[in-house]
């Protein structure tokens, strides 16, 4: 995965760029909890038939495992809960929770499951993490705003980050699992595009212009994306 929000030592990023028009397309409504917990149930329930497979090998394209790409996917929307629910959120650096990587290649995690629950434990693990993010958008003052490296965000924010951390690695898991992934709904994709990807190409469906923006997929007359990230701070409407 070339953008890594959770990395430590992440480096500063510029403003996003001006938004293009949208204004001969509907414009989608804003992300929400209820988003979150779709992406999530949508992954749980297309990875479930994997859970026999050897969750070792590499997840996609990453380097990282299957075990450790889900285990980074709950860290994720774990701490994106706690940044944007804190009593005080932090607006000048992440948290100061503890972390470890299983190995020194794998991802620095404060959140991990107990090797001994197997794949079954560690889609548990995705459910309770994604449960707490989702309720925590819908409870959050939309004028709460928190710390994040690719820029200042409020809840609709973390909530659209959560959603495509969930839709993308899901992506990963399935290529790496061998089980089939269905294209996530196009309004969910398209929610979270609008609120994270200005840029995002007008011409094309949510979900492959998802993957193409994030280097993970093709759009016919378009090079392949190799650097990327998003803009979490807010935007007007």
């Amino acid at each position: 995965m070339s953008a890594q929000p959770n990395t430590p030592n992440t480096p500063d990023v510029p403003d996003a760029p001006d938004a293009r028009s949208a204004a001969s397309k509907p414009v989608p409504g804003p992300v929400t909890g209820d988003d979150v917990a779709q992406a999530v149930a949508l992954t749980v329930t297309a990875l479930r038939p994997a859970l026999d497979a050897d969750w070792d090998v590499p997840a996609g394209s990453l380097e990282w495992t299957c075990w450790e790409t889900g285990e980074h996917l709950a860290d994720d929307l774990f701490a994106y809960a706690a940044r944007i629910g804190s009593l005080r959120p932090p607006t000048d650096a992440r948290e100061p929770f503890g972390w470890s990587r299983r190995r020194p290649e794998g991802p620095a995690n404060t959140i991990t499951a107990d090797p001994a629950a197997g794949p079954a434990g560690l889609l548990q693990t995705l459910e309770s993490c994604g449960g707490l993010l989702a309720t925590v958008a819908r409870a959050t003052s939309p004028t709460a705003r928190a710390y994040h490296v690719f820029g200042i965000s409020d809840p609709e924010g973390f909530a659209a980050m959560g959603v495509v951390e969930t839709l993308l690695h899901a992506h990963d898991l399935a290529q790496g699992l061998g089980v089939d992934l269905p294209p996530p709904p196009a309004d969910l994709c398209a929610r979270s595009l609008r609120r994270l990807f200005p840029d995002a190409p007008e011409d094309a469906e949510p979900w492959p212009a998802l993957l193409w923006l994030t280097g993970r997929g093709d759009l016919p007359g378009r090079e392949r994306v190799g650097e990327w990230r998003w803009y979490g701070a807010p935007r007007a409407t």
